[in-house]
């Protein structure tokens, strides 16, 4: 079989090279034709579980107290916040902002209801809620309630009065919002049962059509964050304003996706046509590397736009990793046609591309394979863009793999021979000295490697996937400025809800408080409404004090910023009238009459319709280095259990801080669980190749190692795993057991010549040890200009996979051919 698909291979791709051209020409432009359809997501739903329970309870909770899903602006006036110069540009402020498109509402200081400016009789506040705006606002008891309220402290206003937030509501796509929950819905279902073939349709056509409306959605809104930037920029004379919300975040992370792209993309490309200048000295191995990467790319992207796959922050750097890989492949059909032409001096150009494909297709194929398992571990993260990568790296390696045997060669053979280069260059020498280096101190090369096996080993159990957001940013972007003054001076960045449920058996709630203590006029009103009191298990006198306790315990933890709750309403009625909190009745009827808007800021937010369920909104501070996002949502369950007599049922936490903790959770579940899964199959398909289980061991352990340092590494450097660093293992694995495959397949066919085992490593060293060598060092230098991104997980990344491969180059090149010679692992009369 394999006999007949290589004289097939032959006979149409080497002897067909110009219409294999343009059969590749035309695939490659058919792709193409999609590229312009490829697009960008660093929405926050690309930073969380696709299935996970806790985002269908998040997306619940939305619908009934309203999103977090706003822009922050903070102003901070270059003269006193409450003067009339500054108010006055305030107001010139929220009217711009309104008047962008896609904005629902604007609330600054000037619009948030005011009751003790001056105080408001609590049977009057409806009618009497005054504005900083309003003539009749005493201005300095309006600051003095602002920068003490329990609503808008450290919320709204900071306590020194010298910054204040500009809230920006967008306008929410109510299709889209549908959308999902009907889809979430279906998914749902399908857990349980199997779903028709009507619902699959309708799941395929609604994750097209969700897919379509967010992408339009996020091209809206960073059209509308421009709009409001420019906003901005135009009152930066009178205060320093900063811009914050997750809107942003997804913005200016798009942008930084992007310009990776365009700009690293490009520094790869470039630095590679240097490398390439460099060693090879020769335009057609500049030339034919190149357009073979560079058609997989071109194909790539098209293939993405016609799937209507998104690049997101985890695969922000594929198209350099794929070009590189494409490279390695290509890098390797031009050593062994080198070694070829130099051996067989006078043969032709058919001839030397026909060895060529014969010796190196077999090792390239399985590094091929071995590369995809590799990437294929990504597959169970659970986490959507993971996925897309693991599958965008798997197709890209298919991909590579056939152009670089097809269109490489049948160019090649459009070419003449030349003439071959025999000279001895400075990666000959490096690779010779080292065989030389290892031959001489094989026991040293042994211990240094068992030491680095414990250093990486020792390193593993210090990996952490707590890390900051925040820290994703450089400390000069606009991120992480207005995160940062967010955190300091107006109460928090990162959103957690507590939610309580009544007990599912609650007690009887009927009040024995009498009307009469009010006036008749509100009886009938009382009556028709019910009271609030009596049918709700948490809004009366004897769950209010335990609900201000609550609050108090989740202000007070050291993490968490601004809490509101319905205890922060309590506490303002209480200013208002001290024993309102004690009349049931009372407070009745002020729910009922209060003014709707009213009464969504201080009760809608933080109460359910039947008053069963309380929401304490907190805020947590980003920025803290201290911040463990796992030990602190586990200490606010137990805690609540514990002293305040809680079922655990009762007790829901959600919010953005509980989505991203349960992806971070589940990266290092699927890091720890797959890897070694990966390494079994890479094992398995050494057998295969090798057919040999002495071999096979002895080739997964530079593997094994290279994996294990570079966590350890990770470890000891404390750089948590996250969406980008987790892909690290598998690229170590992945083109690491290239460079293993390469080596001992080339080494049984030179130990096969005088069954000499030190003869045999210093012939490897000096043929597949170069291209090994070329690959690695490309590898390297390639990616470590990502060192200059923006984007910290960028630079990790760049950091992390040259170290990866250096690593790898070093083990392949020492470790391996010790263990070669010290287990006898290819034997004199066969494997």
């Amino acid at each position: 079989m394999w006999r007949g698909f290589r004289n097939l291979y032959e006979s149409v791709v080497l002897g067909r090279p110009v219409a294999t051209l343009i059969v590749v020409a035309a695939i490659t432009s058919a792709i193409a034709w999609f590229s312009p359809q490829f697009s960008l997501d660093a929405s926050a739903e690309s930073l969380v579980l696709e299935n996970d329970e806790d985002l269908r309870y998040y997306r619940s909770i939305r619908a009934r107290y309203g999103s977090d899903d706003y822009l922050i602006a903070t102003y901070s006036p270059s003269g006193a916040l409450f003067d009339d110069a500054t108010l006055a540009d305030l107001r010139e402020l929220r009217d711009d902002l309104s008047n962008v498109a896609n904005v629902a509402d604007v609330t600054t200081i000037l619009d948030v209801p005011l009751v003790m400016s001056p105080p408001v009789p609590l049977e009057e506040l409806s009618a009497g809620i005054r504005y900083l705006e309003n003539p009749d606002t005493d201005r300095e008891l309006a600051k003095r309630e602002l920068t003490t309220s329990p609503l808008y402290r450290n919320l709204i206003i900071s306590s020194d009065a010298h910054t204040t937030a500009v809230r920006i509501d967008m306008h929410e796509d109510e299709e889209l919002l549908a959308l999902r929950e009907r889809r979430d819905n279906l998914r749902e279902s399908q857990l349980s049962s199997e779903l028709t073939a009507d619902q699959l349709n309708e799941l395929s056509e609604m994750d097209q059509r969700i897919d379509a409306l967010t992408q339009a959605h996020i091209r809206q809104q960073e059209q509308d964050i421009a709009a409001i930037r420019a906003i901005l920029e135009q009152h930066q004379d009178k205060a320093t304003l900063h811009l914050g919300g997750v809107p942003m975040i997804v913005a200016d992370s798009i942008e930084f996706i992007r310009s990776d792209l365009v700009v690293f993309g490009s520094g790869v490309l470039v630095f590679l046509i240097l490398i390439l200048a460099f060693t090879f000295k020769k335009k057609r191995w500049i030339v034919l590397p190149l357009l073979t990467c560079a058609a997989t790319c071109v194909f790539m992207l098209g293939l993405l736009g016609l799937l209507d796959w998104h690049v997101t922050v985890v695969s922000s750097n594929f198209l350099s990793l794929l070009l590189i890989l494409c490279l390695a492949l290509t890098l390797h059909i031009i050593v062994r046609y080198r070694e070829t032409h130099l051996r067989e001096k006078t043969a032709d150009q058919l001839e030397l591309v026909r060895t060529t494909v014969r010796l190196i297709v077999k090792p390239c194929l399985y590094t091929a394979i071995t590369t995809i398992v590799a990437f294929g571990s990504l597959l169970v993260s659970g986490i959507r863009p993971v996925i897309n990568f693991g599958w965008m790296m798997s197709i890209g390696i298919v991909v590579a793999f056939v152009y670089a045997f097809t269109l490489f060669p049948s160019i090649l053979m459009l070419l003449p021979p030349g003439q071959p280069r025999s000279k001895i260059d400075w990666t000959g020498r490096i690779t010779r000295t080292l065989a030389n280096l290892i031959e001489k101190n094989s026991g040293a090369t042994l211990a240094l490697f068992a030491l680095l096996a414990l250093i990486g080993i020792s390193g593993v159990p210090r990996l952490t996937v707590e890390n900051r957001f925040i820290d994703y940013y450089k400390d000069s972007t606009e991120i992480y400025k207005g995160m940062e003054l967010i955190d300091q001076t107006l109460g928090g960045t990162t959103p957690l809800d507590v939610i309580i449920d009544a007990p599912d058996m609650q007690a009887d709630s009927t009040d024995d408080d009498s009307p009469d203590d009010f006036d008749d006029i509100y009886a009938d009103e009382a009556e028709s409404a019910a009271g609030i009191t009596s049918r709700s298990y948490w809004f009366n006198s004897r769950q209010i004090p335990k609900i201000e306790q609550i609050h108090d315990y989740i202000d007070a933890l050291p993490e968490t910023g601004k809490v509101l709750s319905l205890a922060s309403t309590t506490k303002v009625l209480e200013q208002l009238d001290a024993n309102i909190l004690g009349d049931n009745f009372g407070l009745s009827i002020l729910y009922e009459r209060l003014d709707p808007g009213i009464k969504d800021r201080l009760f809608a937010r933080y109460l359910s319709d039947d008053g069963n369920q309380v929401r304490f909104s907190t805020r947590v501070f980003e920025s803290d280095p201290s911040l463990r996002r796992g030990e602190l949502l586990q200490e606010i369950r137990e805690h609540l259990v514990r002293d305040f007599g809680l079922a655990n049922e009762q007790i829901r936490l959600t919010g953005m801080l509980v989505l991203y903790n349960n992806m971070l959770q589940s990266l290092y579940q699927s890091q720890v669980l797959t890897l070694g899964a990966v390494l079994l199959a890479i094992m398995l398909m050494f057998l295969v190749l090798f057919r040999s289980i002495r071999i096979a061991l002895t080739a997964i352990v530079p593997v094994l190692l290279s994996a294990t340092l570079i966590l350890g590494i990770m470890g000891w450097a404390g750089i948590p795993l996250d969406l980008m660093t987790i892909t690290i293992a598998a690229i170590t694995v992945g083109i690491g057991v290239d460079d293993t495959i390469h080596y001992v397949h080339r080494f049984r066919h030179e130990f096969a010549v005088d069954k000499n085992y030190w003869k045999a490593i210093k012939r490897c060293h000096r043929t597949i040890g170069r291209a090994i060598y070329y690959t690695s060092v490309t590898i390297m230098l390639g990616f470590s200009i990502l060192v200059f991104s923006k984007f910290i997980p960028t630079i990790y990344f760049g950091v992390l996979t040259s170290l990866a491969m250096l690593i790898a180059l070093v083990a392949n090149m020492t470790l391996l051919p010790v263990l070669l010679v010290t287990f006898r692992a290819v034997r004199k009369n066969g494997d």
